[in-house]
């Protein structure tokens, strides 16, 4: 069972009715206004179709109660649990009509966050026996950020900052532009709230080398970088900063990451590349 806290409905009620709206168009759902009489009444179940973490049936909720609030929702399941094949993870009661109504909206979100949670868990999985934490990008549908990243907590993982405003974040372009590692440093000491966090981007370990003399970095983000000199990393950085891999985090490369002593690993991939998982609403 998870552990994680909802979010208020309030705030993601917004995404989902600009979904719905989407989907209903300008006169609603006109096949089944035509063909299921307005008194019909049903009971419809969400079932997986294959194994995972499951994710977005907060929001999945959400859907069916704004297009009927008469509607009644069986929750047989939470974000972030365990699910296998065949199980029941939702029942919606109520008016046939209504129900069908919201159920694309409703399975479209609850099918691409799940397939993000259980990406997110294999990823998670691979740095068993580390202290290696898997967190997300910023690399997120535009729009779908709060509940792409909510996905990744459902999975076990770590989110990365939400926004530009969150965390400074120096990567290579704003080195290049302002003159490099040495400036940029110097001017974040000089100019940046004592409330918010640093990090920087660093390819090259004499970067990480001039990063620790210069100081001003909370944490060091080591782009693509090969498992050796991750471990050279590592080994220079000797525990002063908080360390972050990233760059070409696949599936299969994470237990060796893990296992160089960093101590996050960031992929896009957790949000770009996770594939949606079946779930179905069997009446």
């Amino acid at each position: 069972m998870s552990a994680y806290a909802t979010l208020p409905d309030l705030i993601l009620e917004p995404l989902v009715r600009n979904a719905l709206m989407e989907d209903l168009g300008t006169y609603g759902d006109i096949t089944t206004r035509t063909v299921i009489p307005a008194d019909a009444t049903y009971t419809a179940k969400l079932n997986a179709r294959e194994d995972g973490i499951v994710s977005g049936l907060q929001i999945a909720a959400i859907a069916f109660r704004l297009v009927d609030p008469a509607l009644t929702i069986r929750a047989l399941k939470r974000d972030g649990d365990t699910i296998a094949r065949g199980d029941t993870l939702m029942e919606i009661e109520g008016s046939a009509a209504s129900i069908l109504s919201g159920e694309r909206v409703a399975l479209n979100f609850a099918g691409r966050l799940t397939g993000i949670a259980t990406l997110t868990h294999h990823f998670v999985r691979e740095t068993h026996g580390t202290q290696a934490r898997i967190t997300c990008t910023r690399k997120t549908t535009p729009g779908l950020r709060i509940v792409e990243k909510q996905a990744v907590l459902h999975g076990g993982g770590f989110n990365h900052r939400f926004s530009l405003s969150d965390a400074i974040l120096i990567k290579d372009n704003h080195i290049a532009a302002a003159g490099g590692v040495k400036a940029v440093l110097e001017a974040t000491k000089a100019h940046a709230s004592h409330m918010v966090r640093v990090e920087i981007e660093v390819d090259r370990l004499d970067q990480l080398e001039e990063v620790l003399s210069t100081g001003g970095a909370d944490v060091v983000l080591l782009d693509n970088m090969d498992t050796h000199t991750l471990q050279q990393a590592v080994k220079l950085n000797g525990g002063r900063l908080v360390l972050e891999a990233s760059g070409n985090m696949t599936l299969g490369r994470i237990a060796e990451v893990a296992a160089t002593g960093v101590d996050y690993i960031s992929s896009g991939a957790l949000t770009h590349s996770a594939k949606t998982l079946d779930l179905g609403l069997d009446f």
